[in-house]
């Protein structure tokens, strides 16, 4: 799968991001970090040692906290839509 989002269900930006990817008709896979530590160290990893959500890996390309005009620009990019 190429678009991959770490984040958590209570997370109003996790919940957006996911409902952007679903109304351009992206498949992605979800990762709860709240329930998986292992993607919860990755996220922070990225982010300097803060678990930032949503922390987005789209083909090796990672994104935190992208809004929906960012994220649309580099599924563009990565030619994922």
């Amino acid at each position: 799968m190429a678009v991959k989002v770490y984040g958590a269900d209570w997370c109003h930006m996790t919940t957006d991001t996911l409902n952007c990817l679903k109304r351009l008709g992206v498949e992605y896979e979800y990762v709860d970090i709240e329930r998986d530590k292992q993607a919860a160290a990755w996220v922070r990893a990225q982010n300097d040692g803060k678990e930032k959500k949503p922390t987005l890996d789209i083909e090796g390309t990672v994104l935190t906290e992208p809004d929906d005009d960012e994220l649309t620009d580099v599924l563009r990019q990565l030619k994922v839509i």
